[in-house]
């Protein structure tokens, strides 16, 4: 580590503190060659392996960027799309993932998804899991309505009704 004053390369670690809920590292320094003192942050990069073979940092925004598509006319705020992100990325980070596969962000990211809404859901797992036909929402709607009986006290996500607009209205 370069002293950020005098540029010198011998630099001691006085104190380290885990920070941002584990996923980086304070450490405060110092530097014997000027005698001043500064703050580092460590971050674990996350990376994602995309199917080509390459490597790219995980984009919270990126990976979010397709749940908005699959959200677009549902009662979604982009609160609870951050608070997705949030939580697709503190999944594969909890699961210890240096460099994930690009499918286990999409995995992680259908079950919040389910959670946040169905109709949001079904349409990102039609593209995700490639859809083929009408019996493919089907069984995944029937997977739906298994879930919900399994789990009673689970309620669905309640909407308000959306006023329907005719597109075929005649001014006069």
């Amino acid at each position: 580590m370069h002293c950020p004053f005098c540029r010198s390369t011998d630099t001691r670690v006085l104190d380290s503190r885990v920070a941002e809920d584990g996923g980086a590292i304070r450490r405060r320094r110092t530097c014997p060659a000027c005698e001043k003192r500064f703050t580092t942050v460590e971050q674990m990069q996350l990376m994602v392996l995309k199917r080509s073979g390459t490597s790219e940092q995980f984009n919270r925004e990126k990976a979010t960027s397709g749940v908005r598509k699959a959200c677009k006319g549902r009662p979604v705020s982009e609160d609870d799309l951050a608070r997705l992100g949030q939580t697709v990325e503190d999944t594969l980070r909890g699961e210890g993932w240096a460099e994930v596969p690009a499918n286990e962000v999409g995995l992680a990211i259908l079950k919040p998804l389910r959670e946040l809404d169905e109709v949001a859901y079904l349409r990102f797992a039609s593209v995700y899991r490639a859809f083929e036909s009408a019996d493919d929402f089907e069984a995944e709607i029937a997977s739906l309505r298994l879930e919900r009986a399994m789990n009673p006290e689970v309620e669905p996500v309640e909407t308000t009704p959306r006023e329907v607009v005719s597109t075929n209205s005649t001014t006069g």
